[in-house]
């Protein structure tokens, strides 16, 4: 037994460290937090001091139990959490469960998993810094308070109980998404005509060289015409010209926010991604850590990263730089990301070498020289008209660091970068080709995607680190946010060309709009926000959010008790709780579209299964009609004619094989329906748009997914795809297709190895169970658990402590009910009934019509 015990997050970083420091340590993973506050109650307790109640999840039963073992037999234990204040964190959980005292507990941190850095940092031992602990409990404690409050009144006022929540960062994520479609909604694009000539001048070669030079731009058709008519005739001479030297300057080393900009930028990367490559890169000992809002290089890196580039490129190309922090709390790590060996240009791994090389060459580039440019301004005369034309161009003279790397930026109205000039001399004729006015349009601006997200939050101070790829994941997750691409729409554009002293007149068309991998607020996150934004003002207020997470960086310092902090947080919070519980109105996002035929109002909304159309109000005699909108709808842009469209679903085209086939949209979607079989519609198909003979293609294209492609035990196999990809599927079985098995080629042996192992491991699965109940005792990774309906809940110990296979196989249903009524008091309650309403005498009203349109 080793005498020495060091506990670090993951198991891969557990089995590199363990190489690292020999045979007197055992390095064993946590894997992550093992104490968290309780799921089914507030687990905070808001009367003493906000004192938070943790637990330890049943799934971590098993890792603490071996850590606990593991700690009686070590000298000493040695806590090796990440760096970060969720690591010091962790580390403080692990002392409090494995009882080992904070003051005198050995606390190690480093942020590279190197020789090195392991065995400095073992040399370097401190205790647990309180401070940061509780900054990180003072974040969780409000994070729970505001979505254990919250969510309730979500639940209350606008519907879909329990499946909305709210919380401190995500909420205001949500509303920069919803400000930015509103913009965008609100924008309308107006056109100007953009003058451009094509030009020629004879080099030193005497060889004519093409270029092109603008002139200004005019608002007016008339007014660009008359410009080009003015230079029918005209002769073109270089009037002035102008060079200018240029430089252009690397970008700082990494922090997490860039990273997962440029990541997004260059590779198409989600903040998800991004950050889980990345720590694999740093658990494998090959980037520093990678979560960080520091841009400083340690003297070390320094070295290591002149010595490379005085090697690869040379001393001209070296120029050391020191970055300073533009965030004056960046203290979640004390280094940009980096590699750990500069001398490493790639690594073997596929998946992971496309981002480790981003990193080399962002890090290399910042200490490398400028890149040095000249540019030049002529301008050119025209002998009819009192303007000029402006020609520019860039020479490269010295690449500098774009030897090695060029920075993407999100402005998607950036011009394509300059061309280079023929040499031009003042005084110099030039050859006229061709003048064209175009007409051109201003663009909205551009839709967060990921990346530019997580840039904004970082500008406005909200979250860390540590929270911008949780918090993305959330609401998208929550169905507030949608990622998604948007298709180009065509769109006609004059354009007026001068040629031969002629000019003509041209429609030409071009294809706008185009987006992909852009975040779009639902019609569930347009209401959330607007209510949240109406309740709860401070919540939803950005600089609010932003002083938050100071008072955060107080505490870590050392300034301000976590305690004090919450509860000036909580109770004017709290009382704004109670407040719109007793006075808010519910929350449906209704716009009234205009009023049909009949008088009656016609409006979009939020309803049960999400946004729908309605003719008609509760209050009427008649059931009010109603109509689920199209994926591509939404409350707030729908017109009236396009709501009435979705009134003419369900859709009949006719008939297949005797059975009726129509078309309509449902719950999750939009789909055909051939007699009682119901078939979704592809992705970005329109019901309205979809005849008889494509609903037939549909129809026979999932009786060929339906088909049988073996048999097993004598019952048939199908395949499909699914949410969590191929599948196949067998006696009601669903099994999950790896990757090693070819998915369109399946054999009837692949079929025979899936289905047993399935079988096997279904029957391991279940020690009891009594379906009519829904409840059930199971086998777990870390032990059995008891599954009451979707929750896992705890087994209570036995007389004799933790139960034995046998005694579990042998406990009844009333025991087992015990358990559950342990951990959840109310769960088989029966939910009274609520008295049916007394229907009220019908009135009669005269009917409006709906006014007639001006023309």
């Amino acid at each position: 037994m080793a005498k020495n015990l060091l506990i670090v997050e993951s198991p891969a970083k557990a089995k590199t460290i363990e190489a690292i420091l020999g045979k007197d340590f055992e390095v064993k993973s946590c894997f992550g937090h093992i104490r968290d506050l309780e799921k089914n109650d507030m687990g905070i307790d808001v009367n003493n001091n906000f004192t938070p109640k943790y637990i330890v999840p049943a799934e971590k039963d098993r890792v603490v139990k071996e850590l606990k073992a593991l700690a009686k037999k070590a000298d000493e234990v040695w806590l090796a959490s990440d760096e970060d204040r969720e690591g010091e964190s962790i580390s403080w959980h692990l002392a409090e469960v494995l009882n080992l005292d904070p003051k005198t507990t050995k606390r190690i941190v480093f942020h590279e998993i190197t020789k090195p850095a392991i065995q400095k940092a073992v040399q370097n031992p401190r205790i647990i810094n309180m401070d940061l602990v509780n900054a990180q409990q003072a974040r969780r404690v409000v994070d729970r308070l505001v979505g254990f409050e919250l969510s309730p009144v979500l639940w209350r006022k606008i519907g879909r109980q329990g499946g909305l929540s709210a919380g401190r960062v995500q909420s205001v994520a949500v509303k920069l998404i919803v400000e930015k479609e509103r913009e965008i909604n609100a924008f309308s694009a107006t056109s100007s005509f953009k003058i451009e000539a094509s030009l020629a001048a004879t080099d030193l070669n005497n060889r004519s060289v093409n270029f092109k030079a603008e002139g200004q731009r005019y608002t007016q058709e008339n007014d660009a015409q008359q410009f080009l008519e003015s230079c029918k005739g005209a002769n073109y001479t270089v009037r002035d010209i102008q060079v200018r030297p240029g430089k252009r300057t690397p970008a700082a080393p990494f922090t997490t926010s860039t990273l997962q900009q440029e990541a997004s930028r260059k590779m198409g990367y989600g903040v998800s991604k991004t950050m889980l490559l990345a720590q694999r890169l740093y658990e494998s000992g090959k980037i520093t850590y990678m979560r960080t809002d520091s841009v400083s290089l340690s003297d070390t890196a320094m070295d290591a990263i002149k010595a490379e580039i005085n090697s690869s490129y040379g001393e001209k190309y070296l120029q050391v730089r020191k970055y300073k922090n533009k965030n004056e709390s960046a203290q979640e790590a004390h280094e940009a990301i980096r590699p750990t060996y500069m001398e490493n240009h790639t690594v073997n791994d596929p998946e992971l070498s496309r981002l480790y090389e981003l990193i080399w060459k962002r890090t290399i580039a910042s200490q490398m020289s400028d890149a040095e440019f000249e540019k030049t301004t002529a301008k050119i005369n025209i002998s009819t008209n009192n303007e000029d034309l402006t020609a520019t161009g860039e020479v490269l003279k010295f690449d500098g660091f774009l030897k090695v790397y060029l920075e993407s930026t999100d402005d998607e109205e950036a011009e394509e970068g300059e061309s280079r000039l023929p040499n031009l001399t003042v005084g110099q004729e030039l050859d006229f080709n061709q003048m064209t006015a175009t007409e051109k349009f201003t663009k909205h601006a551009a839709r967060y995607t990921e990346a530019s997200l997580v840039k904004k939050l970082e500008e406005l101070g909200i979250g860390r680190p540590s929270t911008y790829a949780p918090t993305i994941s959330t609401i998208i997750k929550r169905n507030y946010v949608e990622k998604k691409d948007k298709d180009a729409v065509k769109r006609d554009f004059r354009v007026l060309e001068l040629k031969n002293d002629s000019i003509k007149k041209l429609i030409e068309s071009e294809n706008t709009g185009a987006e992909k991998s852009k975040l779009f607020p639902t019609d569930l996150g347009l209401v959330v926000t607007d209510f949240l934004s109406l309740h709860f003002k401070d919540v939803m207020d950005y600089s609010f959010t932003a002083n938050i997470e100071k008072e955060f960086d107080e505490i870590a310092g050392g300034r301000v008790k976590w305690n004090n902090m919450v509860k000036e947080f909580y109770l004017p919070f709290h009382s704004g709780v109670a407040h719109t519980l007793e006075t808010a109105e519910r929350a449906v996002g209704e716009r009234v579209l205009g009023v049909a035929e009949d008088g009656k109002p016609i409006s979009a909304r939020m309803g049960r299964y999400g946004p729908m159309v309605q003719i008609g109000s509760q209050t009427d005699e008649e059931k009010p009609k109603f109509a689920k909108l199209k994926a591509s709808q939404s409350i707030e842009t729908i017109t009236l004619e396009e709501a009435m469209e979705l009134f003419k679903l369900p859709l009949m085209l006719g008939e297949h094989e005797g059975q009726e086939v129509s078309v309509n949209i449902g719950r999750f979607g939009p789909y055909v329906k051939w007699g009682e079989q119901f078939i979704s519609l592809p992705k970005g198909e329109e019901p309205t748009e979809v005849e008889l003979e494509r609903a037939i293609e549909v129809i026979k294209a999932k009786q060929v997914e339906d088909a049988p492609i073996g048999f097993y035990d004598g019952k048939p196999i199908t395949k499909g795809k699914g949410r969590f990809g191929p599948f196949i599927k067998w006696n009601d079985l669903f099994i999950n297709i790896p990757r090693a098995y070819n998915f369109d080629e399946l054999t009837q042996k692949d079929c025979d190895e899936l289905i047993a192992k399935k079988v096997e491991k279904e029957a391991n699965r279940f020690i009891q169970q009594w379906p009519e109940e829904k409840i059930a005792i199971e086998n777990g990774r870390w032990g059995a658990f008891i599954r009451f309906g979707k929750k896992m809940l705890k087994l209570t110990a036995g007389p004799n402590g933790k139960y034995t296979p046998e005694e579990l196989a042998a406990l009844d249903l009333e025991e087992v009910k015990k358990m559950i009524l342990i951990q959840e008091p109310k769960a088989f309650d029966k939910k009274a009934k609520a008295p049916a309403k007394k229907k009220a005498a019908a009135k009669k009203t005269p009917v409006k019509k709906a006014a007639k349109k001006k023309k």
